[in-house]
């Protein structure tokens, strides 16, 4: 993110030129959300508040930003899986750690030697930096994030490369025979060692933003996005179906479904995404009613605390983790008809306990962040009569939280009077379906967010801009 004095002189400088093409406002750095599924009935009816101008200029600067780095495919590790095939998913299990002592070795070994030879053990919330020597992990979850945010970028402005960005990307990590991944994760989180040449159950959770990616697809698919062609959405849908077999029937995949903690909830996400991907609500909605029936019911104590995430190494991160993972849950849940928002758990409790109880405690060490998203969400959803979301957000988050993309979707919520700009076209007016054409203007086109970055603000608003700014400095 640009600093607080890089948006003072961009405003200003605005001001003095007139605005005849102003700067937007400074977005924030691309941060990837632990999970999170978006309607793409809300986002395609474009009956966007003026509050969430900001948001709408975020998403044009991470869908331009991922763009550049994308295709992703698993064929770029370096490291072959037990199989002898690149095409299967691999990853190691991040916490865990080789224990050399009993090898017996008298010289050192090479790391492919310690990887094969030396027993790992587990320490848990501690990261083994080699664990992303092989990143098809980081690889999804940028691709997650790229086909979502360029999915949105094409509905809110209605052309442009974003929509064929999508299809690039989708075709290149699941469908073109030289680099699609083999539907399996039978490699995903090998533990490594004598006897750690096999995937882990834990493994499973390295897809989970499955949801993220349903929701760009979604976009496209019911927007009618001339680049995403019956063809390629025949093939994705076939890849899909080969993928759920998998997830509902290979043993390390059920004892993922099986878990009682953020492992089990996350797993609900993937796949009752992947079912609303091939066009199967109703099985869907029987995932999210198992969920809501089995781990959801003790996942949550009497005072909203998350027993199983607070009894880990890093508390903070994996109640918001979970809550993020129950949230998804729910926010699918309505999509398929299915109403999570007030279901119970044994001890009585909501979502919206977890979350109040999880805004009392402070992060520590730990990144603050990670909470942020839920609060908004939980603020949006149940509403916000005496503010107190709101407040925490302006408390924590300052000021820029209104320029987080899932301000946009995560709707109703106050802005706290921070958004000073207006927009005249994030209402409904204009078509995010018509198709996309091949220039790239990085969003300062004429509809949607490009209302933000092409000319939207007027003198006085970057005047004011400027004197906000120096009132904090």
């Amino acid at each position: 993110m640009r600093s607080l004095t890089s948006a003072v002189l961009s405003a200003a400088l605005s001001a003095s030129l007139g605005v005849l093409f102003t700067q937007p406002l400074p977005v924030r750095s691309l941060t990837s959300y632990a999970n999170d599924f978006v309607d793409p009935s809300l986002i395609l009816g474009r009956d966007f508040s003026n509050v969430t101008v900001e948001a709408q200029a975020t998403i044009f600067e991470w869908a331009n930003e991922l763009a550049k780095e994308g295709p992703w495919t698993v064929m770029n590790k370096s490291v072959t899986p037990p199989s002898g095939d690149k095409h299967d998913y691999m990853s190691w299990a991040p916490y865990s750690w080789p224990d050399c002592s009993s090898v017996g070795n008298t010289t050192e070994l090479a790391p492919e030697e310690v990887w094969t030879k030396c027993p790992y053990v587990t320490r848990d919330g501690q990261f083994n930096p080699d664990g992303r020597l092989i990143n098809d992990v980081g690889a999804f979850g940028d691709l997650a994030d790229a086909v979502l945010y360029n999915a949105l970028a094409w509905a809110i402005k209605g052309s442009g490369p974003y929509a064929g960005n999508v299809v690039n990307f989708v075709k290149t990590w699941f469908l073109d025979q030289d680099t699609a991944m083999n539907p399996n994760l039978n490699y995903a989180q090998m533990k490594r060692g004598p006897d750690g040449q096999v995937g882990q159950h834990t493994g499973v959770l390295d897809l989970k933003c499955m949801s993220k990616l349903v929701s760009g697809v979604l976009i496209l698919r019911e927007g009618k996005a001339s680049e995403w062609t019956s063809e390629i959405d025949t093939q994705l849908t076939n890849w899909t179906k080969s993928y759920i077999e998998w997830l509902t029937t290979a043993k390390i995949a059920l004892e993922e479904q099986a878990a009682d903690n953020n492992h089990g909830t996350f797993y609900y996400n993937q796949l009752a995404a992947l079912q609303i991907l091939v066009g199967d609500k109703d099985g869907a909605k029987q995932t999210l009613e198992k969920y809501f029936t089995t781990q959801f019911k003790w996942q949550i104590a009497a005072n909203g605390d998350q027993p199983l995430e607070t009894a880990r190494t890093r508390p903070y991160h994996y109640r918001a983790y979970n809550l993020a993972a129950m949230i998804t849950n729910a926010k699918l849940g309505s999509y398929v008809g299915y109403n999570a928002w007030n279901l119970t758990t044994d001890n009585g409790t909501t979502i919206q306990s977890a979350l109040d109880y999880a805004i009392t405690l402070p992060a520590g060490k730990e990144t603050a962040s990670e909470l942020w998203p839920n609060v908004v969400a939980v603020g949006a959803i149940y509403g916000d009569p005496e503010g107190k979301y709101a407040k925490f957000m302006l408390e924590n988050a300052k000021r820029t939280y209104p320029q987080d993309p899932q301000f946009l979707w995560n709707q109703p919520f106050s802005d706290s009077g921070l958004v000073k700009a207006t927009s005249t076209s994030t209402t409904k007016g204009g078509s995010g379906a018509s198709g996309s054409d091949d220039d790239d203007d990085s969003g300062k086109g004429k509809n949607g967010a490009a209302g933000v970055m092409g000319g939207a603000w007027s003198v006085a608003v970057a005047a004011g801009a400027v004197a906000l700014a120096l009132a904090v400095l």
